[in-house]
């Protein structure tokens, strides 16, 4: 994704758009919609590219039922009747720059939970839009240079009712094309111009099934795990593990079992994923060792995990997670998601500075920039000026393959009962560009106070 697009959603009254870019870091004030932005991202994905309703209660996110959803004119009006949101891209996943295509949802009330309505993409000077008119009704709207049809269907097909039970969609340009273009004559007689817009021709059809082609290869070439969404604080150390299922969760519980997995059957890798662990405990200063400790002869018993500090070429003790403080075991979750091999497109990262010390704080930020360098997306809501410094200073002396574009800072302002996003860039030397009145406005002031001006 290169851009969202958001209106009358949460704190977000005003329709705007923000930047992403290779490495996005979101700052601003503590209830200024940052995590909410993070749960609209992962939304958008899942409607788009997973083809399923949006969960918008699911962990690590929860932001309750439509009321508290939609955006509120103020504390004594109801909130809005649907809100919209959406994305461009221009992208594909190496790199290469294409004409963008974008994708916008509206979502409405139905029960208490905000469910698509309406679903528009589009590319170049051609779209299609989905609007769901009552129950059983569907208005599917095609638009091109030429002008604009729609076609009404009154039946509701049985694979989209079965979907829609199982809170999935169907994809919109496969829709699209199963009513439009797989009748006689092309559909053309069940679709009516609106406005003063011409009779549709075959190559306006054509031009609408290059554009759902051309989408499609984007839309649906993602891995088995497309994003990985993090909890602001992560599972808590165990002394002693016991065997357990390594399935992913945002809040790393599963990471000594897949660690363990690793260690036991793939030594191989388990070698070299070491490795690139402790190359980052090296840096970062929490440790220099991290090592398996099965406690019965045969794999599937328990285990500890165990780090070890060196000091002055001399190796200390081996430690259990648990005995060496939670900053190592709060940020290992994450380390060890940034480092797989087998790591998502996308990272959704909250606060991953808790319980580090700064230099570790910094060192977190020089791996975000070798992780995004490596065609992956990570968008990360962060306090930390340590982070924030390491990646405009690792912009600036070169020291990864991002150049200024390849990272967005968004500023999120809070001005009377809204926010508003600023997208900054970063130049050659690793300044922010384009701040308004209110960037840092906290930091100047102290600091003033401290040099007593």
């Amino acid at each position: 994704m290169d851009s969202i697009t958001l209106e009358n959603f949460r704190c977000f009254r005003e329709r705007q758009t923000a930047r992403l870019a290779p490495l996005t870091l979101l700052v601003g004030e503590n209830s200024t919609g940052k995590t909410s932005f993070l749960a609209l991202i992962r939304a958008l994905w899942d409607v788009a590219y997973g083809e399923q309703i949006p969960d918008f209660k699911e962990d690590p996110y929860d932001l309750g039922s439509f009321e508290e959803i939609a955006n509120r004119r103020n504390a004594n009006s109801p909130s809005v009747e649907h809100f919209t949101a959406g994305f461009s891209r221009e992208r594909t996943k190496t790199g290469k720059r294409f004409n963008p295509y974008s994708f916008e949802v509206a979502f409405e009330k139905k029960g208490t939970i905000p469910i698509p309505i309406k679903r528009v993409i589009s590319h170049e000077n051609i779209s299609i839009e989905e609007e769901i008119i009552k129950p059983s009704d569907i208005i599917i709207r095609l638009k091109t240079e030429r002008g604009e049809w729609q076609y009404i269907d009154k039946r509701r097909s049985t694979a989209f009712r079965r979907l829609e039970m199982e809170g999935r969609l169907m994809p919109l340009y496969i829709y699209a094309r199963q009513l439009l273009f797989d009748k006689r004559d092309n559909g053309r007689r069940y679709i009516r111009p609106l406005s003063d817009s011409p009779k549709l021709t075959i190559e306006d059809l054509n031009s609408i099934r290059k554009m759902a082609q051309r989408i499609s290869r984007f839309l649906y070439n993602r891995p088995m795990t497309p994003y990985y969404a993090s909890a602001p604080v992560r599972s808590k150390p165990k002394r002693t593990y016991d065997p357990s299922r390594p399935i992913r969760d945002p809040e790393g519980d599963y990471v000594p079992m897949y660690l363990a997995d690793l260690y036991s059957q793939n030594r191989e890798e388990w070698k070299i994923f070491k490795e690139k662990l402790e190359a980052f405990g090296e840096n970062s200063g929490l440790f220099d060792e991290i090592s398996i400790e099965q406690l019965g002869k045969a794999y599937g018993g328990p285990f500890q995990i165990q780090i070890r500090k060196f000091s002055n070429n001399r190796k200390g003790p081996r430690r259990n997670l648990i005995d060496v403080g939670y900053g190592v075991s709060q940020v290992l979750p994450l380390v060890t998601e940034l480092l797989r091999t087998d790591s998502p497109d996308m990272f959704l990262l909250q606060q991953p500075e808790v319980h580090l010390h700064p230099s570790a704080q910094a060192a977190l930020g020089s791996l975000f920039c070798q992780v995004a360098a490596s065609n992956k997306q990570l968008i990360i809501e962060t306090h930390s000026d340590y982070i924030m410094d390491r990646v405009r200073m690792d912009i600036r002396d070169e020291s990864s393959p991002l150049k200024p574009h390849d990272v967005s800072l968004l500023f999120f302002e809070r001005g009377d009962l809204d926010v508003r996003i600023h997208s900054l860039r970063f130049d050659e030397e690793g300044n922010v560009l384009g701040t308004p009145p209110g960037y840092r406005q906290f930091f100047m002031e102290e600091t003033r106070r401290f040099i007593g001006l």
